[in-house]
């Protein structure tokens, strides 16, 4: 280390050129690197959804879902299965381990399950992946302060928004909700069709031989060759209403019957029956499969995708650019933004740049109240922009991006990175100061007496990131980035601090500068150390009381999987029975609605409302999927004082639900929380069984015993009863008898319940759908609809028994084994660790039958497993800062001496998060990890001037003395930047904030018992230590 600062000091020019063009490269390097909110996670699971026509759930899952599975858990790399069984549809989750080729295992799957949509009962089968472009980057409410209908949107949206912003740099597509349609309807008349022995199949197949172009091939005259075609006859509402659909004879015979479609050859005269003599034809706006509400007035949901790999941030900045440009050329038409993921990224990333320049502030200033002088303020300070400049050099050619993980890394470095300047600095003060050394002798001397402590100090904050690099899951994947980041700016810092203070220390100091010091000396501390050692023991011991207490606080900090968000905005999700038409789930929807916004006043922003299936997903990941479902999203004003927690006790307490409505709550989720697959319900219950029957009684009987738990509400179980069916079970003696068609059957009822599509036809330009509407048939007529056989005419209850029956909504299966769910809320006074005893001693009463089970899963099971990693990657951590420490000390005994303060800066933790009421989580035991390389740091410089100044011959209490008094300073230095700098994280705001405040509380909480330990214990264990070894 010598030589290199001797170089330094020798060719300062070449340094400067060093250092500029790392700078020039890494400005570079930060211009091309990407910006997201999270690093890129590969998410190890595929999705395979498979439709099957209208199949109760039962079925489903014996004819798909069982086959899937079993193939699907053959394959390499799988670790678990789950499965959805509704109506004619099947969703199967395969996941497979974190470190799986996903590509391959994506090809696979597809080729073992391509035989599948070979089958008769199979319509379609789709194998997709994890897709963080799934969600729309913005969802916007357009509206319109007069038009009102929504058919009118929709054409504004289809015809010109969505043409103009697909032409947007980054943008993918578009997709609404709450439009309506106009189609072309035509009521029948029940008796009329009757009368002429017409059906809804009649008609349409009459209109639809009309409406075409046919080609009529070609006609050759004088070498012109004109093409024959047959031109389509309908142009208005009254070529259709004039459309032929029978003849009635004019007949006055004594019978007096009249028939249609007489007989061919047939010489009696027939009079036309037109369209309009049977049916009324109109122009109105199909009824709507969602229905999208702003404030409480109809509205257009508009859903915007990007295109995949494009920048977030740049696709969202030109939409909105886009949207400026709309607002001015569709006047009175307003845009409503209902959620933005740019403004959510970019808000993120700017907090946490801010979080990272006032840290950096505040250590600046801290370092000007110790050292006094300006000019050697700044030649510390200077090590931080350089360092970090330096640091995107290694991002950019490591494939990272910047995203709130990296900056979050910067962040929490920026303290530590003028660590190593100002003790090299400060060691350089103290050889001008107490040695009379000029500024180069100094400098030299100075770096070159702390060079090896500085950088085991380094090494040992870097090889405690390394055990989470190599953690496996979604904690090792997101953290791995961050862990990188810290690490390249250690790493930059190192060498500045070795290569460019010395080297401007002595261009830029001069000798008289230090004889006028009015720097902040620790006068006296050697000797009050040497008091200290006196009552060695008594120390010792009362440290060692001091630990055995802090811990056995452990159990009174709550814990939890991952921090909970304070957020002012949640979604209500609205369940009515099912079944139940659209209109009602809006009618119901619409109190619930007003309950909100007489409980906020002024304090809502808005309130956006959709009714109805849509394609949007719900942040515990499942979507509206019938007109018995909706949501309510509520946006809290930013200066409000309430929060979602103040909504959603009062509407559950205050407000009477209409009959029938069950709502469930979602507070705003943070984007991280969908990624790592803890958004939704915490509380999760899985009873595994087979009998759907037995396995519903246990989940009613869990989910009673339960709800007195305090703490847990809305709790919900999978095992409710599904959308009422109609089973028509043709006989099949009767069939057999009547020659009846199965298939011919269904169609029929399918016609005289539904109606019929006729084809389309052109009006103003735009294709609108004819549609033939039957009148509606009721339970109770169900049996008397007419089945016509070749001559023969039956009625349905004469061929068919029909049973009115519910099956389940959904079955849910996990790892081959039908499971039912039971889920439940956390009030925000209580965490998942104080729960779950509770929860587990009420299974225990429950009494399962054989092969019956039930455990506890969701958060709690992912809290144990992350926290089980977490534990191996500390242990991990504290065994490479000893062999580092081993090795820079060339001794077995003095790490031990070191790795005393790791425990002794976990009091500090302790305290901290009982101090704050802050619940012990995954970002928590991160920062835990963290302090493990960092408290050393200060040990490291202690312990490495007690030996070098016994090595230069003094005795071993004098030794430790007199390092106290030297170290004293940059010890308490580094501490309180590094501690300071990361105050502003841990009262941060804004999306992550609650990711990164558990980490910045452990590590300040650590350092402050730590550094005080380390300035009073360590010089007595020391000294027993080497009293012993002497």
């Amino acid at each position: 280390m010598n030589s290199i600062t001797k170089f330094a000091v020798k060719y300062p020019v070449s340094v400067l050129m060093l250092t500029l063009a790392v700078c020039l490269l890494g400005t570079i390097s930060y211009n091309k690197l990407g910006t997201d909110l999270f690093p890129d996670l590969k998410n190890p699971a595929l999705y395979v959804e498979v439709k099957s026509g209208q199949r109760p759930p039962e079925e489903v899952e014996k004819l798909v879902t069982q086959d899937v599975e079993s193939t699907a858990a053959r394959q390499q790399g799988v670790q678990s299965v789950y499965s959805i069984s509704r109506v004619g549809y099947s969703k199967i989750t395969v996941e497979y381990g974190w470190d799986q080729d996903m590509d391959a295992a994506f090809l696979d799957l597809q080729r073992a399950l391509s035989s599948l949509s070979q089958r008769d009962n199979i319509d379609e089968v789709n194998v997709t992946r994890y897709d963080a472009n799934a969600s729309p980057i913005m969802t916007i409410a357009l509206s319109h302060n007069e038009i009102k209908d929504m058919n009118e949107l929709r054409k504004i949206a289809e015809n010109y928004m969505r043409n103009e912003l697909v032409r947007v740099d980054g943008i993918a597509d578009i997709q609404l909700s709450g439009q309506e349609k106009a189609i072309v309807e035509i009521s029948t008349d029940a008796y009329m069709l009757e009368a002429f022995g017409l059906t809804a199949e009649n008609i349409a197949s009459q209109i639809t031989s009309l409406n075409q172009n046919v080609s009529g091939g070609t006609i050759t005259d004088n070498d012109i060759q004109y093409t024959v075609k047959g031109v389509n006859l309908i142009n208005s509402i009254a070529d259709i209403e004039n459309i032929i659909v029978a003849f009635k004879e004019n007949t006055t015979s004594s019978s007096g019957s009249s028939s249609t479609q007489s007989t061919t050859g047939s010489s009696k005269p027939k009079a036309p029956i037109y369209l309009k003599d049977v049916a009324t034809v109109s122009i109105r706006n199909q009824e709507p499969e969602n229905i999208a509400r702003y404030n409480g007035e109809r509205c257009l949901g508009i859903s915007i995708y990007k295109e995949n790999k494009y920048n977030t941030v740049d696709a969202v900045d030109n939409l909105i650019t886009k949207l400026d440009d709309f607002q001015k050329s569709l006047p009175g038409y307003e845009f409503h933004v209902i959620s933005n993921q740019g403004d959510f990224i970019g808000s993120s990333i700017n907090e946490v740049k801010d979080s990272a320049l006032m840290g950096i502030l505040l250590a600046v200033i801290i370092l000007y109240l110790f050292l006094r002088r300006v000019n050697m303020t700044l030649i510390v300070s200077v090590s931080i922009p350089i360092s970090i400049i330096a640091t995107f050099n290694l991002m950019y050619f490591n494939g990272l991006s910047i995203n709130i993980m990296t900056l979050g890394g910067l962040a929490l470095g920026a303290g530590m990175l003028v660590d190593n300047a100002i003790v090299v600095m400060e060691n350089i003060f103290r050889n001008m100061e107490e040695n009379h050394l000029s500024p180069t002798e100094a400098a030299v001397r100075g770096t070159s007496e702390v060079a090896g402590a500085i950088t085991a100090s380094t090494l040992t904050t870097i090889v405690v990131f390394l055990p989470i690099v190599y953690l496996q899951g979604a904690a090792g994947e997101l953290f791995k980035e961050q862990a990188w980041t810290v690490s390249f700016s250690l790493l930059s810092s190192l060498f500045v601090s070795i290569l460019f203070i010395p080297m401007l220390v002595s261009k830029f100091l001069r000798k008289k500068d230090s004889t006028k010091s009015h720097a902040i000396m620790i006068k006296g501390f050697g000797n009050f150390v040497g008091r200290i050692l006196k009552v060695k023991y008594t120390i010792i011991i009362a440290a060692l009381i001091l630990m055995a207490v802090s811990y056995m606080m452990l159990p009174f900090i709550g814990m939890e999987f991952m921090p909970k968000a304070e957020s002012k905005d949640f979604s209500v999700l609205i369940n009515m029975e099912p079944g139940t038409r659209l209109k009602s789930t809006d009618n119901a929807v619409a109190t619930i609605e007003d309950a909100a916004r007489t409980l906020g006043g002024e304090d809502v922003e808005w309130i956006y409302t959709q009714v109805g299936p849509s394609n949007l997903e719900s942040n515990s990941g499942g979507k509206l999927e019938n007109d018995n479902q909706a949501q309510i999203t509520v946006k809290i004003k930013k200066d409000s004082k309430l929060d979602a927690d103040y909504f959603i006790t009062n509407i559950n307490e205050n407000y009477q639900l209409p009959e029938g409505v069950e709502i469930s709550y979602e507070k705003g989720e943070s984007a991280l929380q969908s990624i790592l697959g803890t958004e939704g319900a915490p509380l999760v219950i899985e009873v595994k069984g087979e009998e759907l029957d037995e396995l519903n009684q246990l989940c009613s009987s869990i989910k009673e015993k339960i709800s007195g738990i305090p703490g847990i509400y809305d709790i919900k179980t999978s095992m409710e009863q599904g959308a009422p069916e109609v089973n028509v079970k043709i006989d099949r003696l009767k069939s057999g008898i009547y020659g009846i068609n199965l298939s011919e059957v269904t169609t029929q009822i399918s016609d005289k319940l539904n109606g019929k599509e006729a084809g389309t036809y052109e009006n103003k330009g735009e294709t609108i759908d004819i549609s033939i509407k039957v009148p509606e048939v009721s339970l109770a007529e169900i049996e008397q609809i007419e089945i016509i056989q070749g001559e023969k005419k039956y009625r349905l209850g004469e061929i068919a028994d029909i049973e009115i029956t519910s099956a389940p909504r959904e079955i849910n299966r996990v790892n081959q084994s039908r499971t039912g769910m039971i889920t439940a809320m956390i009030e925000k006074e209580y965490t998942l660790s104080h729960i779950t005893p509770a929860v587990r001693a009420k299974l225990a009463e429950v009494e399962f039958p054989a092969k019956y089970t039930a455990k506890i899963t969701g958060e709690e099971e992912k809290r144990q497993e992350s926290f089980g990693g977490l534990g191996f990657a500390l242990f991990l951590s504290i065994l490479l800062v000893y062999m580092v420490m081993a090795a820079q000390f060339e001794s077995l005994r003095h790490p031990f001496t070191i790795l005393l303060t790791i425990p002794l800066a976990g009091v500090g933790c302790v305290w901290a998060f009982l101090l704050t009421g802050q619940t012990l989580n995954m970002m928590a035991f991160i920062g835990i990890i963290m302090l493990a390389g960092i408290a050393v740091n200060s040990s490291i410089i202690l312990v490495d001037a007690i030996n070098r100044l016994k090595a230069e011959g003094h005795p071993l209490e004098e030794s430790i003395k007199m390092a106290a008094q030297h170290r004293v300073r940059p010890i308490i230095m580094t501490s309180a930047t590094t501690i300071l700098a990361l105050l502003p994280m841990c009262f941060g705001f804004g999306e992550g904030a609650s990711l990164r405040s558990p980490m910045a509380l452990a590590v300040i909480g650590g350092l402050l018992t730590s550094t005080v330990m380390t300035l009073i214990v360590i010089p007595c264990v020391d000294y027993i230590i080497d009293r012993k070894k002497s």
